[in-house]
């Protein structure tokens, strides 16, 4: 049995691209492609000529080079020197000649449950038509497709709604991208492909039933994966969720398939799914489920015997000291999130960073995309030294590092040494992890926890704690976060796995958080994933943060790429919802989704999650404001920053809205791919 979201056929051997003719269905079908399940054709409108083509998408993959060799007779050498000037007369020029666009394919059900087909309009993501353009666009259309057959409008970005937003639908008939796309029955989050078992769970009772007896080879399906999934070949959602839950940063970090399949039910049903050895494949147009007639002969994956070393830690008596304080090469006495923090509030405050790398990295047939990042920043032929310190800027004066201090390892050992019975509860699990003792090891995670979170802390340390944060004696909420040094690490995430408490407020609560976080760092789960991959329990240790609680009106998490399409050099993904980011990344609510264009800028609804309408347009336009300074932090972070490193790599990013309307980042870290 096999279920696909999509197929594509092999190119024809001649150009069948029509020019002029009304469309009909079966020429439609002739010329289409298909693209993450929907049958699809590009058209170019030609103003000049008042005609159109539909163009033969299996030989015309790009409007542009079509217009540009076929249409005007330009060689694609001369095309790609001029390609970012060329691609403003096509798709920014108010009085340009052609309009570029898309016509897909959909199906849904009328009121008496029939299947309905229709027709869906819509331009690329950068097209900046105004109303009238887009009117205009439409109308040829229409009067060129078959009358039959319904057609809408889908505006492409924030600025096409806006745009749209005054002309009457019955002339301009519209649907949005999340109305259309929203219910979709399958979404491809993360590309992969396992042979396995597949475990199909109804419920979170039935899953927890069998959690205990999962292992590498079996694909785990349920309507919502949580968050202590143990480490399998392959997740299946059977109801919405989004590429940045916890479970999704999983799935990328361990590079194993993910997707929504949510009619999986009924596949199961129907073919017998549940036990069964099936493959598995998700890319980015195509979700592949196929039985396979017997089990096949299975190796241990490659993790299995993939051991990552950790820096020593550095034990010695450190100070607890605030986050602006730090830099990135205090990961080995803080851990990697306090670090990266302070690090943060290096690059905000000295403003001596240059945050221009990701654009200055050749993107063929461009050399660079620096102009680009100069038009985003309202600057007209800048040097380069002038965009990097009008990007410091930018970045500065959009987005805050927290305040707060970080408690060093060294602290975590005091506590650890003062107690006998602390001793014996870690050498008991050691022994069991050097004996594969699997059967003891979550009892004795457990039992340590409890004795983690019930031990006194020693006066010298809890004064002091105390000393450098006094709010707690003020009664101030704080809020008290992990940072250990074995997450966030090439090949180990660590998303989910340690511990955050945002509810403390008194110097007794405070305690028993630090001790929470700390206890964190020996749960069943994390002691296991850390021990698949050779990480001795010996070299792990937890920094603390702690923090005065911030009201928050909206937050969320932003990744510096587009994690369904990892050839995107484009967009950043953003999820948010009203208040604490923690409701999205622990799946509390489905946030709203939004993409943002950070080369041509603009921005678009993916999904309106747990809500019925978006966001104010001028609160999309601040966030399209955080989405470019996340892209600016990356070229730090993750290329010129200590270490060097590929600039490319994205950047996972916690942040929220405050009550004022300011950004604060409250975590930075490198996002798995």
């Amino acid at each position: 049995m096999t279920a696909r979201v999509s197929t594509r056929a092999a190119g024809p051997a001649t150009d069948r691209t029509v020019v002029g003719e009304n469309l009909s269905l079966p020429l439609f079908r002739t010329l289409s492609g298909v693209l993450a399940g929907h049958p699809y054709l590009k058209v170019v409108v030609d103003r000049v000529e008042n005609t159109w083509h539909l163009l033969d998408t299996a030989v015309h993959p790009f409007h542009v080079d079509y217009v540009a060799t076929r249409v005007l007779g330009m060689d694609m050498a001369a095309l790609d020197a001029g390609l970012d000037a060329f691609n403003a007369s096509v798709y920014t020029d108010p009085g340009r000649r052609f309009l570029l666009g898309v016509l897909s394919l959909h199906t849904d059900e009328d009121v008496a449950g029939r299947e309905r087909i229709f027709l869906v309009l819509e331009t690329t993501e950068a097209d900046t038509m105004h109303g009238e353009l887009l009117t205009f666009f439409y109308e040829f259309v229409r009067e060129r497709v078959d009358g039959r057959l319904p057609l809408l409008l889908k505006p492409a970005n924030h600025r096409q709604e806006e745009e749209l937003s005054a002309i009457s639908e019955q002339r301009v008939p519209r649907v949005l991208s999340h109305e259309l796309f929203g219910n979709r029955t399958r979404t491809p989050l993360n590309p992969g492909e396992a042979v396995g078992r597949l475990r199909f769970f109804r419920s979170h009772e039935e899953y927890a039933k069998s959690a205990a007896g999962l292992g590498w080879a079996d694909i785990v399906a349920m309507p919502c994966l949580p968050d202590d999934v143990p480490r399998v070949a392959g997740f299946l959602n059977t109801a919405p969720t989004t590429p940045l839950s916890h479970t999704n940063v999983l799935a990328s970090g361990w590079g194993i398939p993910n997707a929504i399949v949510r009619d999986l039910a009924q596949l199961v049903d129907a073919g017998g799914l549940d036990g069964a050895w099936v493959r598995y494949r998700v890319r980015e147009d195509d979700i592949l489920l196929e039985r396979l007639d017997e089990e096949p002969a299975l190796r241990a994956p490659a993790w299995h015997q993939q051991r990552i070393r950790l820096e020593p830690p550095l034990l010695d008596d450190t100070p607890v000291l605030d986050l602006h304080r730090l830099r990135a090469a205090d990961r080995d006495r803080y851990g990697t999130k306090a670090a990266n923090l302070g690090e943060l509030h290096h690059v905000l405050d000295s403003r001596t960073a240059d945050l221009t790398a990701y654009y200055g990295r050749p993107r063929p047939p461009r050399a660079d995309l620096l102009g680009h990042l100069a038009a985003r920043l309202g600057l007209s032929s800048p040097t380069r030294a002038e965009l990097a310190s009008r990007a410091a800027e930018f970045a500065a004066s959009t987005v805050a590092a927290p305040e707060g201090v970080a408690l060093p390892f060294a602290l975590q050992q005091h506590f650890l040494a003062s107690s006998p019975a602390l001793q014996q509860g870690i050498g008991k699990l050691k022994m069991a992890l050097e004996l594969d003792a699997g059967d003891v090891l979550d009892p004795l995670c457990l039992q340590l926890q409890h004795l983690i979170r019930q031990t006194p802390v020693p006066e010298s340390i809890a004064r002091r704690i105390g000393q450098a944060f006094p709010g707690a004696h003020r009664g101030e909420r704080l809020v008290v976060r992990s940072s250990s040094n074995a997450e966030d690490l090439p090949g180990f995430s660590a998303a989910g796995v340690y511990d955050s408490v945002t509810t403390v407020r008194s110097p007794a609560e405070l305690l028993d958080a630090i001790r929470q976080v700390w206890a964190s760092l020996v749960s069943p789960r994390g002691v296991r994933l850390r021990h698949q991959v050779g990480i001795s329990l010996d070299d792990t240790y937890m920094g603390v943060i702690v923090q005065r609680y911030e009201p928050a009106v909206l937050g969320g998490v932003l990744v510096t790429c587009d994690p369904t399409r990892r050839e995107d050099f484009r967009n950043v993904y953003l999820n948010c919802s009203p208040g604490s980011p923690e409701q999205v990344v622990d799946g509390t609510v489905l946030p709203q989704q939004y993409l943002y264009n950070t080369v041509e800028g603009g921005g678009r609804t993916v999904a309106l999650g747990s809500w019925g309408e978006g966001l104010p347009a001028a609160t999309r336009a601040r966030l399209a404001e955080l989405s470019l300074t996340g892209r600016l932090l990356q070229s730090h972070f993750s290329g010129s920053g200590p270490g060097g490193g590929d600039v490319d790599r994205p950047l996972d990013i916690e942040w929220l809205m405050t009550e004022r309307g300011d950004f604060r980042l409250v975590q930075i870290r490198p996002y798995a791919l």
